[in-house]
Parts: C-alpha cells; structure tokens; sequence
C-alpha cells in the first residue's frame, strides 16, 4: 500500500470520526434535556416561586404557617423534609426523591440558576429540605412516587435533536469528499494537459514542478511523465542525428562511385582500376549498412535468441587469439591473462562481436610496437565478469568519454587514424547493455585508454555439458 492509500485513508477516517463527534454530542445533549424533563422533581419556574415561597413561610412564620401554606395551596404541593427523613405533614417520600432534592441542591449552589431545591432551619431546631415532586405524583393523577414505576410517557423530543446528527454527518463528508476531489484532481488535469502538450509534439514542459511540495505517487507519476518527455527528446535528437549522419556517411562513397564511372567512361583504358574502385567503395557501403542494421535491431531489442550458455573463458581466448593475428600484421601485441570460469547466458556471436569491436578498436589506436592488454576479474559477492582492455594510444579527451559510444562519434585525437564510421563501440554498447552489463572507458595516468565491460554471470562453470562457444571464424 503507497502513500495515496494512506491519503485517502486519513481523509475518510477524519470524516467518519467527525461524523462519530458530531453524533455523539447531538445525542449528548438530546440525553441531557431527556434527563431534565424526566425528573422526579418539579422544575418549572412556577415551582420555583413556590419553593422560595415556602421557604419564606417556614423561616418566618415556622412549620404550622408551613402546614396552612401546603393544605391551602391548589396546585404546588411542597414537601418538607426533616433529618430524620419525616415529612412535615404525615407523607410518605420515597427516599429516591429525597437523594435526587440533595443532589439537585448542591449542584444548583455551584451554578447560577433559578433554584427548585432548598434547606431552611426552622424555629423548632429541625432543618427542612423543601422540594416539589413532578406533576406525576398521585396528588395529581400520576404513579406514586415510591412505587416503582413503569416506562413514562415522555413527551417527543424537539424536530432539532434527530435531524442535527445526521446534518452534521453529511456536511463533514460533504465537505471532506470535497477536498479530497479537489487534492487527487489537480494533478490530474496538469497530467491531463502535459499528455495533451505532449502529444502535439511539445517535450519541453516540465510537469514536476508544477506539483508544488507533494509527496505521493502522483507525483511519481509526474517525475516518470518527464523522464519520459526527456527520454523522447533524446531519442528524436538522437534520430535526426543518425539520420545527418548516416546521409553524411554515405555521401562521400557515393560522390565517389560517380566520380569512378565519369573515369571509366572517360578513359577506358584505366576501366580495371576504375573497377577496383568501384568495388571497394561498394564494399565499404555494405558494411556501413550492415553495422546500421545490426545498430537497429539492438536499438528496437531484436537481439535474437539469448539462450546461450557461453564459457567466457573460452570465448576471450578465441578473441584473443583472433586479435593477435591481426595486430601482428601491423606491429602490434596482444597480451592477455584470462581466468574465468564463469559462464554468461546470452547471444554468443553478439557477445563476441561486441568484445571484439573493443579489442580491434584498441588495435588500430595503440602505438607502434606497443602491446594491448586484456585482463579479466571475478566478482563473486556481486557475481559479475569485468573485462579490461587496455591500449597505449593518445587516448580521449575527458569531456568525450562518454561520446565515443555515441554513433558515428569519432574523437578528435583520432579522427585521422580511423577508417571507419564510429559505430563500432556503439554496437559494443548496445549488445553490452542488452546482457545487463554497462561499458566504460577512462585514461589512463601513463597514458592510453582503458575500456571496462562488466557483465553478470549466470553461475560459475562446473558443468562440462555446456555447448561451446563461437569461435572467431563463426562470430
């Protein structure tokens, strides 16, 4: 679960706990007046009068004025109370509504409210709690009070205690509902206009900014949208520039097949030189075509069948070999010290032709009478194949290391020495990465250029069921 579950878990949980508040204090307060209207005490504003009054008559006129005031009155029948829990006229009390008086009487000393209760000394040295029961006492119709009554018919509350609750329910979601559409839809329609842009050919925009300080997935999203953007970028520039290269290299062969048969015709008699020109100049324009396919199938990911378990041992021993050959006809070395008993699952001849484009380079950049080293290393926590090839040449300037695996790049240091297109390390690169491996190059401090090819290995060798490799003829 991501940070955008979360989000909408906190919002839905904020509005169901208001939700909850709000309900529990609506029906707080309908519990609240429920309790008031039920008491076993009368405390209407008239009773209060009546108990005030009546506590007046017994503190002035003494308990038989008291007496007089309760027979004579109509309505108001007051209680009085002793210590000894006596009525001052003869009557039973329930002793649950003399405990609810003494209640009723402390709370209304802290709160500044008409008082229903009250405690009078009186004359005779008897100190009386004076209270009127509720209107449904026997004197008027009701239930005794000391008998244990059944469910009262209470009167329904007001419309504005059922319907408060749900009100406030369906405002807080509301408005809850409300930000988190409006959170989660902003950045949607900027997602919503930026593919939009996009897709009329604008890969500038950037669409992360715009996010402002979020931190969910979609602004991942947004971060992935303009990795995209600059991936496509890169991508047409990087066509448009094949396409400016690839029209470069091909003009230079073709002006000059044109310029040979303007010969031939011209003078027939050199018709066999002229031939011979015209071959190779076709020679070099199949290959420069041959190296723009295979650059293609590796840049769309037709790479072919990569099942193949290859002894990398035995595959550099072969380059080695075929390398040395070569650099022998020119003055070159070759030396290498290769042990590794690893074996890659992978293209074969694609793995082959890609080490050797990084040795042949080497070959021809290298100086005279200098030797190419080839030395390989086994990383067994990381399980990879680290392949070095180490050349005595002028080496690349620093801010073009990363371009000469670019196509058609040639750097400057060597752009007179090289015959070729400068799409072989390019090839070399894409075959590498195809594999899961990268490539790289440095200068070195004593000069020269070295270039690492770091592949994982599939297992260590063990197995002598595993089919050969290629050799160099068959790559």
């Amino acid at each position: 679960m991501g940070r955008l579950f979360w989000k909408f878990f906190f919002f839905i949980m904020v509005a169901q706990l208001t939700a909850t508040i709000g309900v529990g204090i609506m029906f707080s307060l309908e519990n609240r007046e429920r309790d008031r209207r039920t008491s076993d005490l009368d405390q209407s504003p008239p009773a209060a009068f009546m108990i005030r009054s009546a506590a007046a008559t017994l503190q002035y006129g003494g308990t038989e004025a008291l007496r007089k005031l309760v027979l004579n009155s109509e309505r108001h029948h007051v209680y009085a109370v002793d210590e000894q829990q006596h009525e001052l006229l003869g009557r039973e009390v329930h002793p649950r509504l003399i405990e609810e008086a003494r209640t009723l009487l402390g709370a209304e000393k802290q709160e500044t409210r008409r008082r229903v209760v009250e405690e009078v000394k009186a004359a005779d040295g008897h100190t009386y709690l004076l209270f009127l029961p509720s209107p449904v006492n026997p004197e008027f119709g009701g239930p005794p009070p000391h008998e244990e009554r059944g469910p009262r018919r209470m009167q329904p509350p007001p419309f504005f205690f059922p319907m408060m609750p749900m009100l406030v329910a369906t405002v807080a979601s509301l408005f809850f509902a409300m930000l988190l559409a409006w959170y989660f839809s902003q950045p949607i329609r900027l997602l919503k206009s930026a593919f939009a842009r996009a897709s009329s050919g604008n890969l500038n925009d950037r669409l992360a900014p715009q996010m402002g300080k979020r931190n969910d997935e979609l602004t991942d999203l947004g971060r992935d949208f303009d990795g995209m953007t600059d991936k496509l970028r890169a991508l047409m520039d990087s066509q448009r520039r094949l396409l400016h290269d690839v029209s470069h290299e091909l003009r230079s062969p073709i002006a000059r097949l044109q310029a040979s048969i303007g010969l031939a015709r011209l003078q027939p008699e050199k018709t066999a030189a002229t031939l011979e020109r015209i071959e190779r100049e076709g020679v070099r324009m199949d290959k420069l075509v041959g190296e723009l396919l295979t650059l293609s199938r590796l840049e769309t990911g037709v790479t072919g069948a990569m099942e193949d378990h290859i002894r990398m041992e035995d595959l550099l021993t072969e380059i080695i070999d075929d390398a040395r050959f070569e650099a022998e006809a020119v003055d070159r070395h070759i030396e290498g010290m290769v042990r590794c008993d690893v074996v890659i699952k992978g293209g074969a001849e694609l793995l082959y032709r890609a080490i050797e484009n990084v040795v042949r380079n080497a070959i021809k950049q290298t100086a005279v009478d200098t030797t190419i080293a080839i030395n390989t290393q086994v990383d067994k926590d990381r399980q990879s194949l680290l392949v070095s090839v180490i050349d005595h040449g002028p080496g690349v300037p620093e801010e073009e290391l990363q371009l000469i695996f670019e196509p058609f790049f040639r750097s400057s240091r060597t752009r007179e020495n090289s015959n070729g297109y400068g799409l072989g390390l390019t090839i070399a690169r894409r075959i590498i990465e195809a594999h899961g491996g990268r490539i790289r190059a440095f200068n070195r401090v004593d000069g020269g250029l070295c270039v690492d090819i770091i592949l994982p290995y599939d297992a260590i060798e063990s197995s002598s069921e595993i089919p050969p490799t290629l050799s160099g003829d068959d790559a």
